[in-house]
């Protein structure tokens, strides 16, 4: 998870120093601010920048639409460069207390740009850009079918090799991205009953001496229906919005600010109990030592015929046998 809490050593770089509350009411909002244990739901912030198009106006209302409610919207237009100069964005974010910003630009070079943005300690941590596909674009409302209830997780999957690349590419950044981008508020359990989406993101194979594939980002609604059997069977339906963009500009994060960035507190990690396991089916399996045993101390249970000295020793029993004549071993006749 990355966290986007400030030290508390280091709230005020500025002014090198902490500042004390005024009022009841600034305390409550320095302690929102404050570093928590369990960070808060990330909020996303939507700007847009000098010039922007209708396919973009578009495509951030229905992903607003389905982010609500952890949305912040800015209506004016701003003159913003991020990947020349990014201080207006750590501003906002720092200002609006968002750790995800969404900048809206159209131009000539690049037209119907989405860049996704992630800040640690309200300093830009990393970026990537999105160019929409103005021909695919379908929105929301163009699909004619029952859309999900504001706040609910979806299910996320990702289709592709390019997003298991062990190195940080462009394809790994997107989907890191996307993924704080849609997954809502963190919970532990979850009712099957609440999931009633689906975002499937796919991208092909890439192919020498051609350009990079595109990046398709479907929405699907997850319906359940009557089988016959215990368990229901699973259909999806598009329901929009459906958005195929190609990669542009990225800026990959720096190791130690990422690694400073992915750092948990002590005491958010459960105790883990020593050779205590789960297995794959559920069960607790646990690994006991114990110390050798002595199984002459062993307490067992007392029968006649395994008391010692019931045998003189130096009787030979084998022998004892072999000396046994027939009358002795055959049966007696009585008299009649």
């Amino acid at each position: 998870m990355y966290s986007n809490r400030t030290p508390v050593h280091a709230i005020l770089e500025t002014d090198h120093r902490v500042r004390k509350p005024k009022n009841a009411r600034a305390k409550r909002a320095m302690d929102k601010r404050a570093p928590q244990a369990n960070e808060n739901p990330k909020t996303t912030l939507f700007v847009s920048g000098q010039r922007t198009s209708q396919i973009l106006k578009l495509a951030t209302a229905d992903i607003r639409s389905l982010k609500k409610p952890f949305v912040e919207t800015f209506t004016k237009k701003n003159d913003i460069h991020p990947f020349e100069d990014a201080s207006s964005l750590e501003f906002f974010s720092l200002k609006n207390d968002t750790s995800l910003l969404v900048l809206s630009i159209h131009s000539k070079k690049r037209p119907n740009c989405l860049t996704l943005c992630r800040t640690h300690n309200h300093k830009i941590l990393d970026m990537l850009e999105l160019y929409i596909n103005a021909s695919s674009f379908r929105t929301l409302q163009q699909f004619k079918n029952k859309k999900p209830a504001v706040g609910l997780k979806p299910l996320i999957s990702f289709h592709g090799t390019v997003f298991e690349d062990p190195n940080a590419t462009k394809w790994t950044l997107a989907k890191s991205l996307l993924l704080d981008l849609f997954r809502g508020q963190e919970a532990s359990e979850v009712d099957v009953e609440g999931l009633q989406y689906l975002i499937s993101i796919s991208a092909a194979e890439p192919e020498d001496g051609k350009p990079d594939p595109e990046l398709h980002i479907r929405f699907y609604l997850i319906k359940t229906l009557k089988s016959g059997q215990k368990l229901p069977r699973v259909e999806v339906e598009e329901m929009g919005p459906r958005i195929d963009a190609s990669l542009g500009r990225e800026q990959i994060p720096d190791p130690d600010v990422m690694k400073a960035a992915l750092k948990k507190p002590r005491g958010v990690e459960p105790k883990t109990k020593k050779n205590i396991d789960m297995d794959i089916m559920g069960d607790k399996v646990a690994k006991v030592h114990l110390p050798k045993q002595d199984f002459k101390t062993m307490q067992t249970r007392k029968m006649k015929g395994l008391k010692r000295g019931r045998t003189p020793p130096d009787v030979d029993m084998e022998g004892a046998d072999e000396d046994v004549s027939e009358d002795e071993t055959s049966p007696k006749r009585s008299k009649v």
